[in-house]
C-alpha cells in the first residue's frame, strides 16, 4: 500500500484556477495507475479523472473534460490535477488514490490507497 498526501486545495472563486498535488510515499508508486476522485457532502465519490502508470493514458469524467488536466512526475512520485474554470458544482473533497494495475483505472474498487483528501471550495 502507497502513502498519499494531497495538497492545493483551497477556497477560489468561480472561473478561477487551482491546482491539486498528490505526494506518494515510495519510488515503486511509479508502478501504480492513479487517479482523482471527489466527494460532496451526502454524494458518492465520484471519479474525476485517471492516469496510467507512465502518464500516457489519461480519463476525465464529462463533467471536467476540457477544463481539467490529470498529470504526473514519477521522478518526484507526484501527481498533480489542474483545474481551471472552475464551478461551485466542482466544491468537493478531492482524493487522491493509486492502484496496483498499471493501466487507467475507472472502478473505484479497484483503488487499494487513498489519501485523507483536500477541500476544494468554488463561490459563486
Amino acid at each position: 500500500q502507497v502513502h498519499l498526501l494531497e495538497s492545493g486545495g483551497g477556497l477560489v472563486q468561480a472561473g478561477d484556477s487551482l491546482r491539486l498535488s498528490c505526494a506518494a510515499s515510495e519510488r515503486t508508486a511509479s508502478d501504480y495507475s492513479m487517479a482523482w476522485f471527489r466527494q460532496a457532502p451526502g454524494k458518492e465519490r465520484d471519479l474525476v479523472a485517471a492516469i496510467n502508470w507512465n502518464g500516457t493514458r489519461s480519463y476525465y469524467a464529462d463533467a471536467v473534460k476540457g477544463r481539467f488536466a490529470i498529470s504526473r512526475d514519477n521522478t518526484k512520485n507526484v501527481m498533480s490535477l489542474q483545474m481551471s474554470s472552475l464551478e461551485p458544482e466542482d466544491s468537493a473533497l478531492y482524493f487522491c488514490a493509486a492502484s496496483r494495475d498499471q493501466a487507467v483505472v475507472i472502478s473505484k474498487n479497484d483503488y487499494n490507497s487513498w489519501g485523507q483528501g483536500t477541500q476544494v471550495t468554488v463561490a459563486s
